[in-house]
């Protein structure tokens, strides 16, 4: 082991230094966006536990749901593709979903094979028992922001998820063309 291998790195210059121009807030930015994300998950056990479900579970029957607010119609490919799952990992799904009573699958009348995938009127019910009062309060801080603070919002985010869900290779490519 070299000498400088056993010293830890100052707390706040993990990946950044903070004495550069903007960088501590910055810095706040993310930390808060943390504890978000950890507050979050904790809610999601919550209604997973409330449910009796799995993580995945959980995510399926909210696609579910916000399909049929759209007015769209899911399948089991279109579930696999979304929870990112191999086509036997969603056919288990499925099977534990329905055997619980928190999906039903109907066959598609216009080819007498294919399954359309709907969230069963208990699972609204419970998601809705188990997340409303949360999002009630979550609106109630977006609403509490400006019009201009909300716009802010909603860029930081979607650059954030963009950058989250690339690909390690490209990040790595955007991050070295930006220090050039």
């Amino acid at each position: 082991m070299f000498h400088k291998e056993s010293i830890p790195l100052e707390p706040e210059m993990y990946w950044y230094d903070p004495k550069n121009a903007g960088v501590s807030s910055a810095m706040d930015v993310l930390r808060a966006v943390r504890r978000f994300r950890v507050a979050d998950a904790a809610m999601r056990r919550r209604a997973q536990n409330d449910m009796r479900i799995n993580e995945t579970d959980l995510m399926a029957i909210r696609h579910l749901i916000a399909c049929e607010r759209q007015n769209q119609v899911a399948s089991p490919k279109h579930l696999s593709e979304f929870l990112n799952i191999s086509s036997a990992a969603t056919a288990k799904l499925l099977s534990r979903l329905t055997a619980s009573g928190h999906i039903r699958r109907e066959v598609n009348p216009d080819d007498g094979r294919a399954q359309r995938l709907y969230a069963t009127q208990a699972s609204h019910i419970q998601i809705r028992r188990a997340l409303s009062g949360t999002h009630k309060q979550l609106m109630k801080v977006a609403l509490d922001l400006t019009a201009d603070q909300q716009a802010a919002v909603v860029h930081f985010l979607e650059a954030m998820s963009a950058i989250a869900v690339m690909p390690h290779s490209e990040a790595t490519t955007v991050e070295q063309s930006a220090e050039s």
